[in-house]
C-alpha cells in the first residue's frame, strides 16, 4: 500500500519561498504520476501542480504559474513543490497525491484520478 508523507510547510511572510516535499513509501515512485492540491479554509480542494511518472510532463494551475514548480527525484522516492513569491492567497493545507500509471507517462489534474493521498501540510502566508 502506498503511503505519502508531506513536509516543509510553515508560517512565512508574503514574498517568501517554501519547498514542500512528499515522500512515497511502499512502492517505487517511478510507477506513479504525482500531484499537489491545496485546500483553503472553507473552500474546496483545488489542483496546484502535477507531474508524469518520468517527470517529462508537468502542469501547474494558472493561479500559481510562474511561481510554483513541481519536480521529482525518483531515486529518493520524493516529489517536491517549490513555491516562490508566496502571497496570503496561497494559505492552505497542501496535499500530495499519487496515481499508479505504469503504462502511461502523463500528468493528471483531477482529484478523482488519484488513488492515494497524504495527510497534508499547512502553509500560512502573512501579509
Amino acid at each position: 500500500q502506498v503511503q505519502l508523507v508531506e513536509s516543509g510547510g510553515g508560517f512565512v511572510q508574503a514574498g517568501d519561498s517554501l519547498r514542500l516535499s512528499c515522500k512515497l513509501s511502499g512502492r517505487t515512485l517511478n510507477q506513479y504520476a504525482l500531484g499537489w492540491f491545496r485546500q483553503a479554509p472553507g473552500k474546496e480542494r483545488d489542483f496546484v501542480a502535477a507531474i508524469s511518472r518520468r517527470g517529462w510532463h508537468t502542469s501547474t494551475s494558472d493561479s500559481v504559474k510562474d511561481r510554483f514548480t513541481i519536480s521529482r527525484a525518483n531515486a529518493e522516492n520524493t516529489v517536491f513543490l517549490q513555491m516562490n513569491n508566496l502571497n496570503p492567497d496561497d494559505t492552505a493545507v497542501y496535499y500530495c497525491a499519487a496515481k499508479y500509471a505504469r503504462l502511461h507517462d502523463r500528468y493528471y489534474s483531477t482529484m478523482g484520478d488519484y488513488e492515494s493521498w497524504g495527510q497534508g501540510t499547512q502553509v500560512t502566508v502573512s501579509s
